[in-house]
C-alpha cells in the first residue's frame, strides 16, 4: 500500500527537526540557503507532496479559487482560465470553475455556492444579464477577496483587469472606414456591460475622426449577449431591409459574431456588399465564411494577471486600500482586402 512521504520522514532521513523541514518547505525565515537546498532537493527526490487538507486547516484556507464566467465554450474565457490555472497551480491553489450562460440568476447561485465552499477568493467576469451587484458587494464587504476581469464593474473597489476595448473598437472601425465603407453598423452586447460602452465609444470616435455622422439606427443591442440567435437575426434583417442598408458591420463580441454570420448566410447577403469586423478569440475565426477582420484580446495574459492580483489580496497580512485597474492592449487582424492601402 502506498504511503505518502511526510515531513517527519524527511526530518528523520536528514537528521533534522520537523520544524526545520517545515520552514524550509514553506520557504519561511530562519533557514540557511544551504540547508533549505538540501531539504528541498531531498523532498523532490522522494516525491514529497504538500497535504492541502492539513495545510488548509493549519492556515484556515481552502487553497481553492472560484472562477465565474459567462460561457466556457467561448474561446476567450477558456484561454483566460488557462492563464489563471498556469499561475494558480504553481502557488498550490486549485480552481472551481462555473459558468452563468449570461444569466443573473445562475450567476447568483454560482457565487453563493462558491462562497459556501469557502473558496479563498473569487475571479469573476460579469454576466450580461446582471445589473444588481449587491450580492457581490456584500461578500466583498464581508472580506471575500474578489477580482474582476474582462467585464468589470465600478461599484466595488478592488483589483480589475480588462482589455483596451475603446482602442480595439476604434481600430476595427477605422479599418472598415479605410476599406471604403461609410455606413458602418454596430451590433453591440448588453448595455450594462463595461465592454459594451467602451466599444461603443471607440466606434463613435472612429466615425467622428473621419467625419462620418453617427446614425443611431445603425446601432443594435443584443440584450442576451448573442445567446438568443433570433435577437441577432432580427437586428440583421432590419438592417438589410433599410433603404440605405449598411455597407459594413462592427460586431461587439465573439458570441454575437458567430450568430451574425449565421444570420447573414441565412438571409443570402452578398459578402462583397457588407464587410465585417468584430472581437474574436476563436481559433477558427480565420476559417469563417464570409471572413471577418477581428480584434483579438490577450486572454491568457488577462487570466494570469487576474489571479496574480487575487493571490496578492489572499496572501496580504494587512488590508489593501489602493487598487489598480490594468488595461491590456488588443491586436487587430485583418482580411487581405481590408488592409490599409
Amino acid at each position: 500500500m502506498y504511503k505518502p512521504v511526510t515531513i517527519k520522514d524527511i526530518a528523520l532521513a536528514l537528521n533534522l527537526s520537523p520544524s526545520t523541514v517545515s520552514r524550509a518547505l514553506s520557504d519561511t525565515y530562519g533557514i540557511s540557503a544551504e540547508t533549505k537546498k538540501i531539504i528541498t532537493d531531498y523532498a523532490k527526490k522522494v516525491n514529497y507532496q504538500t497535504n492541502p487538507i492539513a495545510l488548509g486547516l493549519k492556515n484556515m484556507r481552502s487553497y481553492s479559487i472560484g472562477i465565474v464566467v459567462p460561457e466556457l465554450a467561448n474561446s476567450f474565457f477558456s484561454q483566460a482560465i488557462a492563464g489563471v490555472e498556469s499561475i494558480a497551480y504553481e502557488n498550490g491553489y486549485h480552481t472551481i470553475i462555473t459558468q452563468t450562460h449570461d444569466s443573473s440568476e445562475r450567476e447568483l447561485i454560482n457565487v453563493k455556492h462558491l462562497a459556501q465552499r469557502s473558496v479563498d477568493g473569487l475571479l469573476i467576469s460579469m454576466s450580461s444579464g446582471t445589473s444588481d451587484y449587491s450580492f457581490l458587494k456584500q461578500l466583498h464587504d464581508n472580506g471575500l477577496p474578489i477580482v474582476f476581469f474582462d467585464r468589470i464593474i465600478n461599484e466595488i473597489e478592488t483589483f480589475k483587469v480588462t482589455s483596451n476595448n475603446f482602442g480595439g473598437a476604434f481600430k476595427a472601425t477605422e479599418l472598415l472606414i479605410k476599406s471604403g465603407r461609410k455606413k458602418i453598423a454596430l451590433l453591440a452586447n448588453a448595455p450594462q456591460l463595461s465592454i459594451t460602452n467602451e466599444r461603443l465609444l471607440g466606434y463613435k470616435k472612429a466615425l467622428a475622426d473621419y467625419q462620418i455622422p453617427f446614425r443611431p439606427q445603425l446601432v443594435k443591442t443584443c440584450y442576451k449577449g448573442g445567446n438568443d440567435y433570433q435577437e441577432v437575426e432580427d437586428a440583421v434583417k432590419e438592417w438589410l431591409f433599410m433603404p440605405e442598408k449598411p455597407d459594413a458591420i462592427f460586431i461587439g463580441s465573439d458570441r454575437i459574431s458567430i450568430s451574425c454570420i449565421r444570420a447573414l448566410k441565412k438571409l443570402n447577403f452578398d459578402p462583397q456588399e457588407i464587410k465585417i469586423a468584430g472581437f474574436s478569440n476563436s481559433d477558427i475565426v480565420d476559417l469563417l465564411q464570409p471572413s471577418i477582420s477581428y480584434v483579438r484580446q490577450k486572454a491568457f495574459e488577462m487570466g494570469r494577471t487576474a489571479v496574480e492580483m487575487l493571490l496578492k489580496l489572499i496572501k496580504s497580512k494587512y488590508p489593501i486600500t489602493e487598487f489598480e485597474t490594468k488595461i491590456l492592449d488588443t491586436e487587430l487582424h485583418w482580411m487581405n482586402d481590408q488592409k490599409d492601402s
